[in-house]
């Protein structure tokens, strides 16, 4: 089986074609639902069948049709299916009522759940990540897949500080289910947390001479016992109390100085606050992608790298392998590469794709990986572009290393498919901007490119196009001669590819990066204009 590697396609095909029974130590999946987006994707089966799934998945959220029966019949005639799992799935249409979008959606999630099941390893655990409108129905679907007893935790994450709501609380949390394939084999690592400062002044409120937060405890517990010598004095006991610990205990803990006589003469514990507080099942701690996170993509559904840390940290080791099925912008695979882990990724569209490919270019430049399932070839990239524009613009952006820009969906068209940034000057973030034409040509649209680029201020623009370029757009191209690099290089301000060349590995020349900078900004000031990408 391949790692470090992208699927393109419905994770239920892949998960069945690809990935072996008992191969996979951990699965963490965020699935999209009334997420209010809609993902299109565009190929058929290599068999000419189509997948309804492949053409209108996610649309919205999820509705019934052939896709949800087919998959209750999969479910049904599935000689691995646990008989809780058929018993439940034979009376949830009707409980739910059969066309709803949480029976489609329960329905689809369920057999996909089967077949992540059969790929985890029995040291494996899967952790589900959901929002409290289905995650009661998805716990009953676990319990019945992976059974009851190796259910380990509901993780509540809170995922923003304030939601106002006019009839009800505000929603600030999510849910994360977590299952393990064989309790007694399941690996966990757990770790901790820092205290919080309010934690601190709240619980630990005294500080000694060191800076060392501390809390005073009391040195007794319920139930008799005998005195005790404290500080050279034989002390009972409170009525109905024994000392907490042996004489042997107590003599070593004041030649530590951890105990204390208060001003009535009482026995105290001094208890300092741990380095690390031991994980729970309710995390405040993990603060969402903000605005103006660096990490921030815009994707709709990105979470934090630090919770995805928390999760892989404490359920894997390294060089074991992650599986996300529903990726969408890569975070789990990310951070699995950071922590050096192999990863696996599915997803439905080629903006996801996309998105991933410049991700992991862009914070690990030497990376190593193989993306299975797009276009490789000029017929094929053909019939990308006639089936659905949109994807074939984002996957030609990937092409050149670039990074999609926004939902071509929403909104007027900016003239924009992507960007690709470079900082030929210490601190000074640098852009060019990328066109993507899947028909006909024509000077015109290179003269459009050129107003776009004066408009955004940008160095460069790419032009992107499946057709060969006319002589006059390429004489228009060259009219506008060369960026002027502080480097001392020149390079042509607008240059045109078609798709062919690309994928003979033909790619734009663009100055590179000078500055010690992570990766390109995302939604920041560049020259006094605010960018908000993909």
């Amino acid at each position: 089986m391949d790692t470090n590697v992208l699927y393109y396609g419905d994770n239920l095909e892949i998960l069945r074609k690809y990935i072996p029974d008992n191969s996979i130590d951990l699965v963490y999946l965020d699935p999209p639902f009334n997420s209010k987006a809609t993902y299109n994707v565009l190929y058929k089966e290599q068999t000419g069948e189509s997948s309804q799934a492949q053409i209108t998945a996610f649309e919205d959220t999820w509705h019934w049709g052939m896709e949800s029966e087919r998959a209750l019949q999969d479910i049904f005639e599935s000689a691995t299916a646990p008989p809780a799992v058929k018993d439940f799935m034979s009376v949830m249409p009707k409980f739910l009522g059969k066309k709803t979008d949480m029976a489609a959606y329960l329905a689809m999630m369920c057999v996909r759940l089967l077949e992540l099941k059969r790929v985890l390893k029995d040291t494996g655990s899967i952790y589900l990540h959901c929002d409290p409108t289905a995650s009661h129905y998805l716990k009953i679907v676990m319990d019945a897949i992976f059974g009851a007893p190796n259910f380990r935790n509901e993780i509540i994450w809170k995922r923003t500080q304030a939601h106002n709501d006019p009839k009800r609380c505000g929603n600030v949390h999510d849910i994360i289910l977590n299952f393990v394939k064989d309790n007694d084999k399941a690996v966990w690592y757990g770790g901790g947390h820092k205290i919080s400062q309010d934690y601190l002044r709240s619980h630990y409120s005294n500080v000694d001479s060191q800076g060392k937060h501390y809390q005073l405890v009391v040195c007794h517990a319920p139930g008799s016992g005998p005195p005790r010598t404290f500080f050279g004095k034989t002390i009972d006991p409170p009525k109905g109390r024994h000392w907490t610990w042996t004489q042997e205990n107590i003599d070593k803990l004041i030649a530590e100085g951890r105990i204390a006589q208060t001003r009535t003469g009482g026995l105290r514990l001094i208890q300092y606050a741990p380095d690390l507080v031991p994980l729970q099942d309710v995390w405040i701690d993990i603060d969402p992608v903000n605005s103006q996170a660096r990490e921030r993509l815009g994707y709709p559904t990105q979470k934090p790298e630090t919770l995805l840390e928390r999760i892989i940290k404490s359920s894997s080791n390294e060089g074991e392998i992650v599986l996300d099925p529903f990726c969408g912008c890569g975070t789990a695979i990310v951070v699995a590469h950071k922590l050096n882990r192999k990863w696996i990724g599915i997803d439905v569209t080629h903006l996801a794709i996309s998105t991933m490919k410049w991700r992991l270019e862009k914070k690990f430049p030497n990376i190593k990986y193989k993306v299975v399932g797009e276009p490789k070839d000029f017929e094929s990239a053909k019939e990308l572009a006639s089936q659905n524009k949109y994807q074939f613009q984002w996957w030609a952006v990937s092409l050149v290393g670039g990074q999609p820009y926004g939902d071509k969906k929403k909104g007027a068209d900016t003239g924009i498919d992507g960007y690709l940034f470079f900082m030929d000057e210490k601190n000074k973030v640098k852009k060019a901007i990328i066109q993507v034409k899947a028909g006909t040509v024509s000077v015109s649209q290179i003269r459009d490119l050129i107003g776009v680029i004066q408009r955004e201020k940008a160095e460069m623009g790419i032009f992107l196009c499946l057709e060969s370029a006319t002589k006059p757009m390429q004489m228009e191209a060259d009219s506008q001669g060369f960026y002027h690099s502080p480097l001392g290089k020149d390079y042509p301000k607008i240059q045109i590819f078609t798709i062919e060349q690309l994928l003979e590995d033909k790619k734009p020349d663009i100055p590179p990066w000078i500055a010690p900078v992570d990766t390109p900004p995302t939604a920041r000031k560049v020259e006094g204009k605010t960018i908000k990408m993909l």
